[in-house]
C-alpha cells in the first residue's frame, strides 16, 4: 500500500512526524510531498533535521501559498507515483491545494482534522476546511463535535474518530523539548505570544494586538514570524520593553517555552491546543476558533484585536480546576494506520 502526503507548513511537519512514524510500524509506504508554503528553516527543515519526520521525495519550493500554483505541481507528482492514497492535514492552502490534486488524479483522498469548524466564513481556513471535507473519502476527526457536524452536513465520506495527532506529538515530544532546550526564566514567570495569521499582521489589527501587548505588565517572549517582523517594521510599530523579541523558533523549543508560560497569548490553532495539554491558559486574538471546547471550559478566552480585552484577559487568565480530557489520548496515529491498512489492502 502507497500513501502520498501532501504538507507545506509548520503545523503540518509536526502532524506527519508522529503518523508517519505509525504508517512505517504499520509496514506502509509513503511518499511525501513538501509544498514550499513555508520556506524558513526554522518553519520547515528544522522538523526534518529535529524530529525525524522523513526526507520528502518531492519539495515544490513554490514559496507560495498560492494553492492554483501548488495544486498542479502537486498533480503531476500524484500521477507520476500512482499512489492508492492521498492524505492531507488541516486547513492551509497546502492541504486544499492537495486535495484539489488528488481529486485531478482521481485518487482517493484522506483528510486528517477533518469535521472542524468556527462558523467564520471570512477566514480562508474555513472555508478550506468544508471543501476538503467535501472531497475526502476518509475523515480522520479528533472528536465527537467534528463528528456531528460531518452528519450533519452531508458529507459522502466515511467518518472516523480518532483523537488528534497533535496530542501524540504533545505526549511523545513535550518531556524532550522540556529536557533538551532548558527556559532561561523561572516556570510561569512569564507570557509567551506568536502572530502570524495574515489577517493579524494587517492594519488596523496588528497595531491593536501590538497595544494590548505593551499595555501587559510582566515579561512578554515574542518569537515573531517573518511576515510578522516585516509589518511590524514597516509599520513603525514601537514593541515595550517588557516584550522580548525572540528569532523564529522550532517546535521543540516553542513546546520547551510555552509549557512553562504563565499565559500564551497566540491567533495559532495548534497552539491553542497545546497550551489545554500543557495546562496553561491561553489568550487567543482572534474573532472565533475551530478549537471551540477550550473557550468552553474556560482555558481559552476569544479577545479578538481588542487590546483592552488583551490585557485584561492576560492580567486574569487561569485554568478551569477540572479539566476534561479533549482531543483524545495521544494514541491516533496508531488508529489512522490501522484503518487505512484494514480500508486499502496493498496492491
Amino acid at each position: 500500500m502507497k500513501v502520498f502526503t501532501v504538507v507545506g507548513n509548520r503545523p503540518q511537519f509536526v502532524k506527519a512526524v508522529v503518523l508517519s512514524a505509525a504508517l512505517r510500524e504499520a509496514g506502509v509506504d509513503e511518499v511525501v510531498l513538501h509544498t514550499g508554503q513555508h520556506w524558513f528553516h526554522v518553519l520547515s527543515q528544522v522538523f526534518f533535521d529535529q524530529l525525524g519526520l522523513p526526507e520528502p521525495r518531492y519539495r515544490l519550493d513554490l514559496h507560495t501559498p498560492d494553492p492554483s500554483v501548488m495544486q498542479p505541481a502537486i498533480a503531476e507528482r500524484i500521477l507520476a507515483e500512482e499512489p492508492d492514497l492521498v492524505l492531507v492535514y488541516g486547513d492551509t492552502n497546502s492541504t486544499f491545494a492537495g486535495a484539489c490534486a488528488a481529486t485531478d488524479a482521481s485518487v482517493p483522498l484522506a483528510h486528517v482534522e477533518a469535521g472542524l469548524r468556527s462558523g467564520d466564513l471570512e477566514m480562508p481556513e474555513e472555508r478550506n476546511r468544508i471543501e476538503i471535507d467535501r472531497l475526502a473519502w476518509l475523515l480522520f476527526c479528533p472528536d465527537d463535535r467534528s463528528r456531528t457536524t460531518l452528519e450533519e452536513e452531508g458529507v459522502l465520506g466515511r467518518i472516523y474518530v480518532v483523537g488528534d495527532v497533535m496530542a501524540d506529538a504533545n505526549r511523545l515530544f513535550g518531556p524532550i523539548a522540556r529536557a533538551r532546550f532548558p527556559v532561561p526564566h523561572e516556570p510561569r514567570s512569564y507570557v509567551v505570544a506568536t502572530i502570524h495569521r495574515e489577517a493579524n499582521v494587517e492594519q488596523p489589527r496588528l497595531g491593536r494586538i501590538v497595544e494590548g501587548l505593551n499595555a501587559l505588565d510582566e515579561l512578554v517572549l515574542f518569537p515573531v514570524h517573518p511576515r510578522t517582523r516585516a509589518r511590524i517594521t514597516e509599520e513603525r510599530l514601537v514593541l515595550g520593553g517588557h516584550i522580548r523579541v525572540l528569532e523564529p523558533l522550532g517546535y521543540l523549543e516553542l513546546a520547551a517555552l510555552a509549557s512553562q508560560a504563565r499565559v500564551i497569548v497566540t491567533d495559532s490553532g495548534g497552539l491553542q491546543k497545546e497550551a489545554y495539554w500543557y495546562g496553561v491558559p491561553c489568550v487567543t486574538v482572534r474573532p472565533s476558533t475551530e478549537w471551540v471546547d477550550t473557550v468552553a471550559v474556560g482555558a481559552n478566552v476569544l479577545v479578538d484585536a481588542d487590546p483592552r480585552a488583551i490585557a485584561a484577559a492576560v492580567a486574569s487568565a487561569s485554568m478551569p480546576a477540572n479539566r476534561p480530557v479533549l482531543y483524545g489520548d495521544g494514541h491516533a496515529s496508531e488508529r489512522i494506520a490501522q484503518v487505512l491498512v484494514a480500508t486499502i489492502p496493498g496492491r
